[in-house]
This record gives C-alpha cells, sequence and structure tokens, in this order.
C-alpha cells in the first residue's frame, strides 16, 4: 500500500511540473527569437513578414517580434577583396593586374544594399565595378604608362569605381594595383630599352667625364702659360725699372769722366762728326782735383 501510494503521489507532482516545464521551454523559445545582438561594427535590417524596414538596428541588443520579424547582420566595417583584372592598353597590349580593393558599406545603406541587391552584393555590383574601370582606364594608357604612371592610374581607377558603386551605398576606402603582368614579348622589350637606355647614360657620363678631365688639362695649360707671362712681363718690368734708375744716374760729369778714363790719348784718324770725342779740360781738370 505504501508503494502505491508513493506511486501515486509521484505521479501527481510529475503532472503539475511537466506543463511548467513545458511552458518555460516555450517562453525560453519564444525569448530567443525576440532577442537580437547586433555586432559591434554592423547594422541589423529588419523584415517583417519579408517586407524590409528602412530603420536598421544599430550595434547592441534589441527585441523583435518572434516568428513576424527577421534581422539580417549587414557587416558595416571595412573588408578587403583581391581581383584580378583582365584588359587591354592603348597600345594593344594585354594586361593582367591584381588589384587590392578596402571597401565598406555605408550605416546608411545597409537596408537598401540588402533590400535591393542582398547580401552578395560583393560580386553583384563591387567586382564587376572593379573590371570595367581597370579596363576603361588602362585604354587611355600605353602600356609603359600604365608603369610609369602607376600611381596616377591608380588614382584615376579609384575615382571611376567610386562613381559605379556610390549610388548603391558601397564607400571605396582604398584602392591600389599590386600587380601589373604583361606578355613575355613586351617584358622582353622593356628590359631591351632599360639596357639601351643604361648604356645610353653610360656613355653619356664618360664622355663628360672627357671633358671635364680635358677642361681641367687646359685650364692647367692655361694656368702654366699665365704663370710664365707673368714672369717674362715682371722680368722685363725689372729690366726697365733698372734701365730707368741706370739712365737717370748718368749726369754729364759721368759721362765725360767715363769718356776721360776710357779715352787712351790718342786723336781719331777718322773725322766727322760720329768720330769725334767731344773733350772738355775743364772737366777734366776738375775731375782730376
Amino acid at each position: 500500500m505504501d508503494g502505491f501510494n508513493n506511486t501515486q503521489k509521484m505521479n501527481a507532482k510529475l503532472k503539475k511540473i511537466i506543463p511548467v516545464a513545458v511552458i518555460v521551454v516555450i517562453a525560453a523559445v519564444i525569448l530567443s527569437f525576440s532577442v537580437v545582438i547586433v555586432p559591434a561594427g554592423s547594422t541589423g535590417v529588419v523584415m517583417t513578414f519579408g517586407k524590409v524596414s528602412d530603420d536598421v538596428m544599430q550595434e547592441g541588443l534589441h527585441f523583435k517580434a518572434p516568428f513576424v520579424q527577421k534581422v539580417a547582420i549587414i557587416s558595416n566595417k571595412i573588408q578587403k577583396q583581391e581581383v584580378q583584372a583582365n584588359a587591354v592598353s592603348k597600345d594593344l597590349q594585354t594586361v593582367d593586374s591584381q588589384i587590392a580593393v578596402n571597401y565598406r558599406v555605408g550605416l546608411d545603406s545597409s537596408a537598401n544594399i540588402y533590400k535591393n541587391i542582398g547580401e552578395r552584393y560583393e560580386e553583384i555590383v563591387l567586382l564587376p565595378a572593379v573590371q570595367e574601370s581597370m579596363k576603361s582606364v588602362s585604354a587611355k594608357y600605353t602600356a609603359e604608362e600604365l608603369i610609369t604612371l602607376r600611381a596616377q592610374v591608380g588614382e584615376e581607377i579609384k575615382t571611376s569605381l567610386e562613381e559605379k558603386v556610390s549610388e548603391y551605398g558601397i564607400v571605396i576606402e582604398k584602392f591600389s594595383i599590386v600587380n601589373f603582368d604583361f606578355s613575355e614579348e613586351f617584358n622582353a622589350a622593356i628590359e631591351a630599352k632599360q639596357v639601351a637606355e643604361q648604356n645610353l647614360i653610360k656613355t653619356k657620363t664618360e664622355q663628360e667625364q672627357a671633358i671635364v678631365i680635358a677642361e681641367a688639362e687646359a685650364q692647367k695649360k692655361l694656368i702654366a702659360a699665365q704663370a710664365e707671362a707673368d714672369a717674362i712681363t715682371a722680368k722685363a718690368q725689372a729690366q726697365a725699372d733698372a734701365n730707368r734708375l741706370l739712365a737717370e744716374s748718368l749726369n754729364d760729369d759721368v759721362v765725360e769722366y767715363e769718356k776721360i778714363q776710357k779715352w787712351d790719348g790718342k786723336l781719331p784718324t777718322v773725322t766727322g762728326s760720329d768720330a769725334l770725342i767731344s773733350f772738355n779740360p775743364d772737366r777734366l781738370e776738375e775731375n782730376q782735383q
């Protein structure tokens, strides 16, 4: 009897517990379908019976109508896509490019993108726009210009890409050309041109060095010639100064004295004004005294 009574009591308790447990489980399920957590850097697009609302949920905890509303999470963080793009240059060279694009979805554009494009907006809008922009801009430049004006080409492609995707609410943060690749023939031609340019620079440098050396030698000779000329001029000037001083020191008495000293006492046998020696006895006496 005691065992039977215990069984009855236990069954009675179970009958009370089971409904409560069911209610708790149902409440937990309903609550789980009523709570939405939007991660940081994202927005929640709310759909009520499939209709997209223009108002989005910001990051954090939110409540929604269970089984009636659905929330799609759209990331607004900066994302990166690496794309292989093919194009043709202005001079009809095939260009294979590796492109890196940093982009994000604008906070105010999450609902519009989800409603009009969907969660695969990169494949539907972004990547085709990259290909189209690459083709249109590359056609404006020769293959060599794509290399030498790489930064300018990148900025122009970025501008073109922004124009194509901004209407959808996609923001281009950064665009860069990772690599350009051309045909083997073009690469060989570029290498040959670079070698020729290097040889030309080398030859020009050697010529300039030879000119500098020749000019230095000519300047050296000019300096030596100028020094020699200055020495001759100085010597001539010194001789002229000596002659001037000598001329200034030769007065009539000295000349007369020299004549007397050099006279041998004989009168010249040749007559003529040029052969006669002027003789002044008075000056002789004065010189002897």
